[in-house]
């Protein structure tokens, strides 16, 4: 008997009748002249529709995880899923997630809308160019760096800006690792000053950070003007603002500041827009973008990168912090497969069911739990189902979350869509309406540099001290000459463990944290300590997914995942 392979994520999409996009305006209160078309499926939200009356009471609920594993958790499949049932449930509801960028979808990762019967669409346009904003981010990021150059290389107008000073390196949308060093300025006298620089890849611009953290045009030029440059060779700090850079760079912006209207694979609303990283930025999608859902819509499902550490922390921290926003609810997205991974099981024997290495695993949970309380926001865990997890497994995080006190429910978007998470949207609803939430930062941003470190080390990670590297220690005196003290800290780290550490899975304890220096991103507003090595050009692995993407003659795609 022969049996049939499973559809695969862009299959399930191309089966699907996707809605005008007028029509999923209209369940938004919108008219079809109210919105921007970009095609018949995608549609561009007018700044004018934030409301911030209804802000004050809207439901925003926020979609975090476990540290992530190369078993995957399924963070954006969970998000999309529970606002499918929330719908169900007679809940007005928006999901509102981030962009894709093209280096993971032709490199190893592949998208990010999502997967099975809880997609957003149209997922081809979604991970491929989209509605250009990445494109316009990469153009003002690249005017900025050709204008600094320029200015280096003029007689007549000319700041004296230390070429050796200037860290601010070229974007692109692509992996390539043979760029992330380089020598720019050859070829001679007409050629510019020779100098060491690189790319990185468009969601490590600060641009994009900007761009995610911004109010409204006129709050983007004045974060566009603070991008901090470098120093002349007489010491003086150097912003775009002294290169006359914000009014082009926020010209070329324009569009690219309204968020994206899509819809799910069951025709409910989808807000996307933009997406910096997790590990070097807040990981998160735009303070405009979930103004828009919560102005649109009762509840509004969000998510950010990465584990409650690294993505929520920084939501909570920085983006709650400066948008004025108050999650009701957490849902902590966990799989079997990735908790036994934590637990010390091998890669490859993760379908097998292993309950030792599950305990072993529970830890991990337990301290993401943990964070999430901190901030005094009920969460509830979201077993994200394979089929491959046993009944024996599923049981042991069910009494796991009854000892600790917290709600648990199965998630199976992927496999049923809203149906599959009506369990989840339940138990969300049950945290909302009980009103317990009463989000409290975990510190203050007015406390100085160290201690704000400190807090998150200690409180988040579980570190047992904080250690400054000699950069790092200069770089603290540069922040209070600067009078930047007062900014929020954007802890670059590892996503793979709690630690500064990868190789330390599960809940690491008594560790040192290693600051080697404290990036300025004067724009964004925020500081970035750097542990670790950070990788903001990624590169191609050997068999790359490009390798499987193709169109045929009548323009249908296949390969994309």
């Amino acid at each position: 008997m022969m049996t049939t392979a499973p559809l695969t994520d862009l299959e399930i999409a191309q089966n699907i009748q996707l809605k005008p996009i007028t029509e999923i305006a209209r369940k938004l209160g919108l008219e079809p002249d109210e919105i921007e078309m970009y095609g018949k499926y995608k549609a561009k939200l007018p700044l004018s529709k934030i409301d911030k009356e209804k802000l004050k009471n809207g439901k925003l609920i926020l979609v975090s995880a476990i540290s992530p594993t190369p078993a995957g958790e399924g963070k954006t499949t969970v998000s999309i899923g529970l606002s499918e049932a929330l719908n169900r449930l007679g809940k007005k509801t928006t999901v509102v997630l981030r962009e894709p960028s093209l280096g993971p979808v032709f490199g190893i990762k592949g998208g990010a809308t999502g997967g099975g019967f809880s997609q957003v669409l149209p997922m081809e346009d979604i991970n491929l160019h989209f509605t250009g904003d990445f494109s316009a981010i990469e153009k003002a990021h690249n005017l900025l760096a050709a204008l600094v150059d320029n200015n280096i290389q003029s007689r007549s107008n000319n700041l004296g800006i230390d070429p050796r000073t200037v860290r601010l390196k070229r974007v692109m949308d692509v992996n390539d690792r043979a760029l992330r060093n380089i020598v720019i300025g050859l070829g001679g006298t007409g050629s510019g000053i020779p100098r060491e620089s690189g790319f990185d890849i468009i969601a490590a611009s600060e641009i994009m950070a900007i761009m995610c953290l911004t109010e409204n045009l006129e709050d983007l030029k004045g974060r566009l003007g603070n991008i901090f440059i470098g120093y002349t060779f007489n010491k003086k700090p150097v912003f775009a603002r002294d290169l006359n850079a914000e009014g082009a760079m926020a010209t070329l912006l324009r569009d690219a500041l309204k968020p994206n209207l899509v819809q799910t694979i069951e025709g409910n609303p989808a807000i996307i827009h933009l997406g910096p990283f997790a590990n070097i930025a807040q990981g998160t999608n735009s303070v405009i973008a979930t103004r828009m859902g919560m102005s649109l819509s009762d509840y509004t499902v969000t998510e950010a990168g990465f584990g409650f550490d690294l993505g929520a922390e920084k939501f909570l921290d920085i983006k709650c912090q400066s948008a004025g926003l108050k999650p009701k609810a957490v849902v902590l997205t966990t799989t079997i497969r990735a908790l036994k991974y934590h637990g010390g099981a091998a890669l490859n024997s993760l379908t097998i069911p292993n309950l030792e290495a599950l305990k072993n695993g529970l830890p991990n949970l337990e301290k993401h739990l943990e964070n999430a309380l901190l901030y005094q926001i009920p969460p509830v865990i979201a077993i994200n189902k394979f089929y491959t997890d046993s009944d024996e497994e599923i049981q042991l995080i069910i009494d796991f979350a009854k000892k600790m006190g917290v709600k648990v429910a199965l998630s199976e978007g992927w496999a049923k869509g809203g149906e599959g998470a009506l369990d989840l949207a339940a138990r969300v609803i049950e945290i909302i309406e009980e009103d317990q939430s009463n989000f409290k930062p975990l510190y203050d941003w007015e406390q100085d540099v160290v201690s704000k470190i400190e807090m998150i080390a200690k409180n988040i990670y579980g570190a047992a001290k904080v250690v400054f590297a000699p950069k790092a220690q200069k770089d603290l005196k540069t922040i209070l000459d600067l009078g930047l003290e007062g900014l929020p800290v954007c802890i670059a780290k590892t996503q793979k463990s709690l630690s500064d550490d990868p190789s330390l899975l599960g809940r690491p304890s008594g560790f040192t944290l290693n600051v080697r220096e404290i990036e300025i991103a004067a724009g964004a507003g925020f500081l970035i300590p750097i542990t670790g090595e950070m990788m903001r050009m990624p590169g191609l692995p050997p068999h790359p997914a490009s390798e499987n993407i193709n169109i045929d003659l009548e323009g249908n795609i296949s390969g994309l995942i």
